[in-house]
Order: structure tokens, then sequence, then C-alpha cells
């Protein structure tokens, strides 16, 4: 099969396309034929080494000490199930799913296998492949963050900074669902589709202050690691929380006690990455609550390109991949919008 592999850490001509066999299913496994996938902010931190100032060393334990332990990138995809393993029972060939191998990668490439159990569930008919493989990466983000770990509440006054990213879009969405009032930071280019998502009001960071006199939040959400403690505390009330998705290393290790001297409460770590989580993202996509936003699409042959978008900076909401765009009537069956990832 064809994949994208790194063998050094650095820009996106560091990925190269190769051949390698296809892998094939243990008994408590199924192999997918990958329809779609993205490059996310996953991929780019481990391909780049990005990390935040005095955490490289860190890295380099999680991604490899000396090159990529995980040569073959890819968080998230939608796909079709090509074979399943002797003992799996709850998939059958033939079926359209979404998976999150998530820090395991892997779905940069034509085939995957992911164990029946794991974090894979089968994907709605509402939902097209490009749409089901950028649900997963931003909405488990965002929904582990605000429901398991900060427990939003109906009525909480909430600022989103990074609201036109991936992690972002899905919280702004996720938060309205569940009844909060949200303000969201972004680039005045983005306003309209942030607007859309159902943001109350909007900022635009260049041309706006933040933080501003007077107001205060019950949440303020950084999913982009670009507004420090520093400053985001003027923007929470008394007993508020900062919710910390990306961020500085100081504020990563110590944001807890900084919070707590301030009579706040600083709410972060690594998103939690299980099947229940993504069973409740992608039911809330199948209710048509989550949309996720595809920024660009590119072919598989331009998967270089694709990385050198997320490289920008610049990439809204999600960088879809279309592996396998067209496919056979039989293989398709009932599934949605093949040829249009």
């Amino acid at each position: 099969m064809l994949a994208y592999s790194y063998s050094q850490y650095g820009s996106a001509d560091v990925v190269s396309r190769i051949e390698v066999p296809t892998p094939i299913a243990k008994p408590d496994e199924v192999l997918i034929r990958v329809v779609a996938t993205t490059v996310s902010a996953g991929d780019w931190r481990a391909r780049s080494l990005t990390m935040p100032k005095g955490l490289g060393l860190l890295g380099r334990l999680v991604f490899g000490i000396t090159g990529p332990r995980k040569p073959i990138l890819g968080t998230e995809f939608s796909g079709i199930i090509d074979k399943v393993g002797s003992e799996v029972s709850t998939f059958q060939a033939g079926d359209a799913v979404i998976g999150f191998p998530g820090a395991s990668f892997g779905a940069h490439a034509e085939f995957i296998t992911m164990p029946a159990d794991g974090k894979l569930t089968k994907k709605p008919d509402t939902v097209s492949f490009a749409e089901a493989a950028a649900i997963p990466f931003g909405g488990t983000t965002a929904y582990d963050f605000l429901v398991n770990k900060a427990k939003l509440k109906s009525g909480d006054r909430i600022l989103i900074n990074g609201a036109s990213g991936s992690v972002g879009s899905a919280s702004v969405q996720i938060a309205k669902h569940l009844g909060a009032k949200v303000t969201a930071v972004c680039s005045g280019k983005n306003t309209d589709l942030v607007q859309k998502l159902g943001a109350d009001r909007v900022i635009d960071y260049r041309t706006e202050s933040i933080v501003e006199d007077g107001v205060q939040y019950d949440m303020v959400i950084d999913a982009v690691g670009t507004l420090p403690w520093s400053q985001a505390q003027h923007a929470i009330r008394p007993g508020g929380k900062m919710v910390l998705i990306a961020g500085k290393t100081s504020d990563m290790f110590f944001g807890g006690l900084k919070a707590t001297i301030k009579g706040k409460k600083m709410v972060g770590g690594v998103a939690t990455e299980n099947r229940e989580i993504v069973e409740a993202v992608v039911d809330l996509a199948a209710q048509g609550i989550l949309r996720p936003v595809i920024d660009r699409r590119y072919a598989f042959d331009d998967m270089r390109a694709a990385h050198a978008h997320v490289d920008t900076g610049r990439k809204m909401g999600n960088v879809v991949v279309a592996v396998m765009p067209k496919v056979s009537t039989e293989i398709a069956m009932n599934t949605k919008d093949l040829v249009n990832v």
C-alpha cells in the first residue's frame, strides 16, 4: 500500500511517499481502507517537533529521541472496513467507520488496522466522509475539556481563544449546545464563520483587546496557546476557571498554583482518548449539532502541500486529505459522499 512517512523532524519537506506492506488484521482487529484523513495539529507537532519552550526533550521522549518513533502520521480518518478478524462480531466488511488512532498515528496511508473495541465507530449516513475524518481530533479534545474536565454548565459565560481552529470551532458548537454564552476570539477574516457556528460575540484579536476592563467570564478557554495566565486571569471571575488546552510551559506546570492563589481554578492536562468520547462527538455530528469546519481539501498525492498549509498556522478548522476519492458502487454500498471527499 501507499503511505506517507518521515524519518526526521522538520518542515513539510520531510514527508515522503513510500510503499509498505498492507497491514494484516489480528483476530480482534479490523482492516480499514482509508477514504479520508486530516493533517491535524497533532501531526504538525509530531512532525515538526514544535513544543512549548522548555519541553523539547519531553517532545523527543514522546515522539522519538533520534528520530520519529511512528513514521506514518495521521491521527484521524474515515473509511470502509475491508476485512474483520476472526474474533470480531461488532463490525463487518463494507461498514463505513470513523477512527481515531490519535497518538498511535498511522492514518496517512491507504489502509490501517484498528482494534474492534478501540476508538472506532460507525459513520452516520448523514455525515460525509470528509466531515467524518475531521470529527475526532478537534471534537474529542473540545468535548473532553469542556464537558468532562471543566464541567461546563448551561448559562456559563465563556471566552474561547482560537475559536476558528479545529478544537476552537468544535468548542464553540459544543458550548452553545450546552447552553453557554460564548464570546469567541479569532482574526477578523473568520468572524462570519465563528458567528455561524453560534458565537454570541466575536473579538478580533488583531484590532481589539481580548481582556476588557470590567468584563469577566465563568470560564476562559485557550485552544491555541496564545493567552497566558498572566493575561487571562483578569478576564476570569472569582471562582472561575482557566481551561488550558494549549499554553505556556510555566502555566502547564504551575498554573494550578497560580490560579489557586488568585481564588480561581486551572483546568489542564492531556485530552483523554477513548471510544466513549469518540461516540459522543459522532452522535452530536449525526444530530447536526457538531459540524467540523473544513478549510481545505487535498488529494492524497498532495499530502506534503497539506502539511505545508498547516505549517503556516493560518488554517481555519480542519485540513482534509482524500486518500480514496473514488470507489466502486459495490464497495460504496449506501455510504455518502465518497467522490466529493
